[in-house]
């Protein structure tokens, strides 16, 4: 009896667990619902807490390079306080509530390049087991889909998607990290500028979009960057106003100064140009190891309008390999 309760300390013939996620894609701000599902080991447990872990793969800016690691962006226990006896099977049901700045990482389906997963936490007797981690698929809201087709049909291109460790000054972001999704430019705007960088920040109250341009250089000039930042709400509006909008939107980004500053039904906020790079982390393209390029593939899918998933994500088990021990230090 004693060995065997050694080998329950040491995790052999432990209890073991497995999250199961409902199919689809849930939603910033959304419920995601679900069940742990626990298996009793050689011997009887108690188990102190559950708790489930938003984890995310992020790029992490250096002085001379570029890292990657994992983030925890929210924490939540969703069950312990009990005993479960030896090779017995309860369930556990749960339904939490994401962060309203989760990142994307689907569109219609189609990947996007960041890589999310929930991961499940026992503690038992004060030490905690990381059990089980499942992948995580989270669309888009309404108004993020929109802004997105908007692009499609103006006639941007999708490039990539990733997250950055920092904080965009200037904003209510939340979270630890923000996603870049980068987009090139249509032929007209392709003299003028390199590709544009959209970061959205969603929250109850509506929806800040940061659009940054990184600009070409003139013959006569340096290249630089422009920031702008919009708001727009939650409500729905149809297609032809989005594109209306966010053409508007880029027609200013790519002039580089606040030439638009007609009232908005919306709640849109104009004008607000920082001049510079709006995080403390300049972004770069995403890691090999999390997505692979699937337009030099020949494997590229229409997304929406003129937008191409160019990048799919890896298995979750391999794009948070080795990562185990970062998570702690880090949490939303």
């Amino acid at each position: 009896m004693v060995f065997k309760k050694l080998l329950g300390a040491l995790g052999v013939g432990g209890p073991s667990v497995d999250t199961v996620l409902p199919p689809g894609a849930a939603l910033p701000g959304g419920p995601l619902s679900g069940e742990v599902r626990l298996r009793g080991g050689g011997s009887d447990a108690t188990i102190d807490r559950i708790t489930l872990l938003l984890v995310a793969r992020v790029e992490v800016e250096g002085q001379e390079e570029e890292s990657e690691g994992t983030v925890v962006l929210d924490r939540f226990t969703v069950g312990g306080g009990f005993r479960l006896t030896a090779e017995s099977e309860p369930t556990v049901p749960f339904t939490v509530t994401l962060p309203w700045e989760t990142p994307i990482t689907e569109l219609h389906g189609q990947h996007l390049g960041p890589v999310l997963g929930i991961r499940t936490e026992l503690e038992i007797a004060g030490a905690r087991d990381k059990g089980d981690l499942d992948a995580l698929a989270v669309g888009p809201l309404p108004a993020q889909e929109a802004i997105l087709e908007a692009f499609g049909q103006l006639g941007y291109g999708f490039k990539s998607a990733d997250l950055e460790l920092g904080h965009i000054r200037g904003t209510g972001q939340q979270l630890p990290c923000y996603q870049e999704i980068e987009i090139l430019p249509p032929a007209g705007h392709a003299h003028a500028v390199n590709e544009i960088e959209v970061t959205f920040l969603a929250s109850p109250g509506g929806l800040e979009v940061v659009i940054e341009a990184d600009k070409r250089a003139g013959l006569f000039t340096e290249g630089h960057d422009t920031v702008h930042r919009f708001t727009a709400s939650h409500h729905t509006a149809s297609q032809p106003e989005w594109n209306e909008r966010v053409d508007g939107w880029l027609k200013e980004v790519v002039a580089g100064h606040a030439a638009y500053a007609a009232p908005s039904p919306y709640g849109e906020h104009h004008g607000e140009h920082h001049g510079g790079h709006h995080g403390e982390h300049r972004r770069s393209g995403p890691g090999a190891g999390a997505v692979v390029a699937g337009v030099a593939a020949g494997v590229a899918v229409g997304v929406v309008g003129g937008m191409v998933a160019a990048e799919v994500v890896d298995e979750i088990g391999d794009a948070f390999e080795g990562d185990e021990d970062e998570e702690g230090g880090e949490e939303g």
